[in-house]
């Protein structure tokens, strides 16, 4: 059934492999023994590896390169997960699926951590040197990237390994030189000298979105600059960095403020320095902000340094690269930024220019990296011009040749795009992509090419210095889908993969890195990288608090698997989860997928322990399916489709929530108690239900292997050691449920959906739920059984015929002789059941009385919907309709309680 011997399309397996053992079925799973082994199996045979077929699209999904900085986290179990569930699937599905892998150099992040580490050997990185430095990098990168991808294949991830790639792969590398190089003979990479963002602990200029802004309550200064004529005069200014005022080469006003009208054109005397500087007038000055007056400081804040270039002021830089002062600050010269603050601010009480200090809450900019406060600063970087890239990507977004999930993050998207700057792409670190520009020494001759140049192209010197600085890493990045293929090769990968599928990250790095990667695989492919973005939100603990060490709530991913298994970690990683909201983690959660986990094992215990005969050749003959096995069936069914359905709205969550609903609900809950006496023989002797077992046996085997496929991609460990245990006794099945086609809905719902057989169970499901409600609300021993005296209502044969199945999960007797007197009626549906049993008169009322309110309730929302003017003549008829036959079943339920309030009375 649904094709389970069916192949998906993957590369030949190795014939000499060998099936991985099986766990003991009369043991609970044991998900540590199983997981290793089981992904061995997988990766010695190659199922991830696809064969290209040109007759198929294909389904491809760059995975987002971890940082070769340390250990996975939370928010990379959540990536992994989801795009393993998206290409399993997939791959089951038959498409030639390709995810392919790779790690990150991660430049900053892992040249600071370096330093860090060096620092605490006692080993200085600027006496290192460069050619030292990048041997100790490298040696870091093998070392962490051999954890990660270890961790990686803990969570169970289908990549295809064999097409792993790293940032800083030669052919990678090749590709990130040979973009610069276009990118500058298209005249769209510069050199320049601007303010920048300047990281003092990383020694790096960074870009706007790597500078991370916190409302911070600091002070403002106000502080008083004098007349240069010596008149005792003197212009209040107010700044939040007095540290900086050693730089100041002018004090500024707005030309509409009357207050300072007379002021401009003088000369004041700034302090401590004894520099002279000039009051100028610009627009750019907020007559709000302090006095109105306020210090200009061009080498040290990008407003002041605008207004510097319309007046020509000086730029008198006085830090150092690492935070702090340099030769220009005098007596402060080798003090750190912060302490220098101090000891000025100190200094300008002593000589009186201090007027008042006063708290202020105001947004400081921290790096992402470091945590250091954020410096600007004049440095000479190469640049990107952004807008020419921009657009194209902003179009292909607007007119749907990319979606992105969820749609709100569109507005955002086109927001930044439509306001976007140039791009700082130097930084001033040693690992990395190192500029590919040369200067020549003889001649100054600027060499931008893809490999080294041997000579001068110009005067044919040889003495050749390159380019010291190094390119950011999502310069790099952001060629990932088709660098990582072999761009700027023209190779087979590259013609059948690119554009891939899905770009799945989370939505903290949209700009980052998807909107690069958009623009550069647009400027240099010609068409868009992916077709749909899909973005995840953040995890955080279950407090919804963001992670972080200093609070101590990091949850790490490796000790959860540990202690409950991949297959629950990947369950609590998605269910009821959608894209782009946070995900709230703890271990409650990661133990509800354990214990999912344990159910589906247990079912299989139960299922394969008593296989049928009959799916044997020459076992017993089946007979014709009764209720039950239809009604599964159909379930069954119904829930193929709504999971494939969910699957391919990217609603994830969704799927594994409605597989759990309907595995542990109706599949172990309901079926295998309703077969139970038949499949353990223990229905009374005689009964037809006895010689019918073989019927159920195979249904639970049939709708266990259903639901292990769709199982498959959210819980893969598990579902594997099922799939072998079944391989055991029937080797015709695929050698690997990873490879076996996905239930295919085009199958489904003409073999075994059944509406009536759904309508028929669930009117007994609710006439045993509606017993066993009345059961606990009156405090009646699950172990006393009741008699049913009488059945009544249009639907009353459904559960005579099927009296076993109610009287086995109700613990109830079906007498139907309507001889014995008293009991209560209970309304299920269309039904009336009479059950004898001890009443507590009022706690029957009681019950009574609330489920009168209720269909009156229901009666009055029915009558004032039909009662609207106009309603019948504008509403749809099946709406008008569906209001009549609601009105109409609630005034019967009404009549009923009300009949039996009476009769109670």
């Amino acid at each position: 059934m649904f094709a389970e011997n069916e192949t998906a399309e993957v590369m030949p397996p190795d014939e000499t492999a060998s099936i991985p053992p099986l766990a003991d079925l009369s043991r609970p799973f044991d998900a540590r023994a199983v997981e290793q082994r089981t992904y061995a199996f997988w990766e010695r045979q190659g199922y991830f590896t696809p064969a290209i077929d040109p007759t198929k699209r294909p389904y491809t999904i760059m995975i987002p390169p971890p940082n070769v900085t340390g250990a996975l986290h939370t928010g990379h179990a959540l990536t992994f997960t989801i795009e393993d569930i998206l290409v399993r699937w997939r791959r089951m599905s038959g498409d030639p699926t390709l995810w392919l892998p790779g790690t990150d150099h991660a430049a900053i992040a892992t040249n600071y951590l370096l330093q860090q580490q060096l620092a605490r050997e006692g080993i200085s990185w600027q006496a290192l040197g460069r050619e030292g430095f990048l041997e100790r990098a490298w040696q870091w990168t093998e070392t962490y990237h051999g954890r990660i991808v270890e961790q990686m294949k803990r969570l169970g991830v289908s990549v295809d390994w064999s097409r792993e790639r790293f940032t800083l792969d030669e052919g990678l590398s090749r590709a990130v030189r040979t973009v610069f190089v276009r990118l500058f003979q298209e005249g769209l990479i510069y050199r320049g000298e601007y303010m920048c963002n300047w990281c003092p602990g990383c020694q790096t200029v960074i870009s706007d979105l790597e500078v991370v802004h916190r409302d911070e309550t600091g002070e403002l200064w106000y502080l008083r600059y004098p007349l240069a004529d010596d008149s005792g005069q003197g212009i209040e200014v107010a700044t939040t960095r007095p540290e900086t005022m050693l730089g100041d080469t002018a004090v500024a006003v707005n030309p509409a403020d009357h207050r300072y009208r007379s002021w401009v054109g003088k000369t004041l005397r700034l302090p401590l320095v004894d520099r002279l500087i000039p009051v100028v007038a610009d627009e750019a000055v907020d007559p709000a902000f302090g006095t109105g007056a306020v210090k200009v400081t061009p080498a040290h804040d990008p407003a002041d340094y605008e207004i510097g270039r319309r007046h020509g002021l000086a730029a008198i830089e006085v830090m150092n690269p690492d935070g702090t002062m340099n030769h220009e600050a005098g007596k402060f010269a080798g003090l750190d930024r912060f302490e220098a603050r101090r000891e000025i601010v100190a200094e300008l009480e002593r000589v009186g220019a201090l007027q008042r200090t006063e708290p202020y809450q105001h947004s400081v900019g921290h790096c992402q990296r470091s945590d250091d406060v954020v410096e600007p600063r004049i440095s000479l970087q190469w640049f990107v011009k952004m807008k020419p890239l921009a657009q194209p990507a902003l179009q292909a977004v607007l007119d749907g040749r990319i979606t992105i999930l969820p749609e709100r993050f569109t507005k955002v998207y086109a927001h930044w795009l439509e306001e976007i700057r140039d791009w700082a792409i130097s930084r001033q670190i040693w690992w990395g992509h190192r500029v590919p520009v040369w200067y020549c020494q003889r001649c100054d001759e600027v060499i931008v090419q893809v490999e080294p140049p041997r000579r001068c192209p110009k005067c044919g010197g040889e003495d050749l210095l390159q380019d010291p600085d190094t390119l950011d890493t999502w310069f790099s990045s952001g060629l990932w889908p088709f660098s990582t293929l072999g761009w700027p090769d023209d190779t087979e990968d590259l013609k059948y993969f690119y554009p891939t599928s899905v770009m799945e990250t989370g939505y903290d790095i949209l700009f980052f890195w998807v909107a690069r990667m958009i623009m550069l695989g647009l400027h240099f492919m010609g068409e868009v990288p992916f077709r749909y973005v899909y973005l995840h939100g953040m995890v955080r603990d279950a407090f919804g608090q963001k992670m972080s060490k200093t609070k101590g709530n990091v949850v790490d991913p490796l000790d959860l698997m540990d202690e409950y298994g991949t297959d629950a970690l990947r369950h609590s990683m998605v269910i009821g989860n959608s894209p782009g909201n946070d995900l709230r983690l703890s271990e409650q959660r990661v133990e509800r997928g354990r214990n999912f986990a344990n159910k589906v094992w247990n079912a299989t215990r139960f299922v394969l322990t008593y296989e049928a005969d009959g799916a044997r050749p020459g076992g017993e003959q089946l007979s014709a399916p009764e209720l039950p096995e239809r009604w599964i069936r159909s379930r069954t069914a119904a829930t193929v489709l709504e999971v494939t359905r969910m699957l391919e709205q990217f609603q994830l969550g969704e799927a594994a929530r409605t597989l759990e609903e309907f595995f542990w609900g109706e599949f172990c809950d309901w079926y295998m108690e309703m077969v139970k006496p038949r499949v353990l023989g223990l229905a009374p002797a005689g009964s037809p239900k006895r010689e019918r077992g073989a019927t159920a046996r195979q249904t639970l085997r049939d709708v266990l292997a259903v639901s292990a496929r769709l199982l498959h991609p959210f819980m893969p460990y598990v579902t594997e050691e099922i799939w072998q245990h079944f391989r055991a006794s029937r080797p015709e099945l695929t050698e690997t449920i990873a490879v076996a086609l996905w239930p295919r809905t085009d199958e489904a719902p003409t073999t075994w959906a059944d509406e009536m057989a759904e309508r028929d169970m669930r009117l007994l499901m609710e006439a045993i739920v509606a017993i066993r409600n009345y059961r606990s609300e009156n405090r009646i021993e699950p172990g006393q059984k009741l008699d049913v005296a009488q059945v009544s209502g249009p639907d009353a044969g459904v559960l005579i015929e099927q009296a076993y199945l109610v009287e086995a999960l109700a613990n109830v007797s079906l007498s139907l002789d309507g001889a014995s007197s008293g009991g209560v009626t209970l309304l299920v549906g269309s039904l009336q059941l009479r059950v004898i049993a001890p009443v507590d008169s009022e706690a029957e009322q009681a019950r009574l009385d609330q489920e009168l309110a209720a269909a009156r309730l229901e009666w009055e929302r029915a009558d004032k919907q039909l009662s609207q003017p106009g309603f019948k003549d504008r509403a749809p008829a099946a709406v008008v309709l569906k209001a009549e036959e609601r009105l109409a079943a609630a005034g019967e339920r009404v009549a009923k309680l009300e009949q039996q309030l009476r009769e109670l009375k």
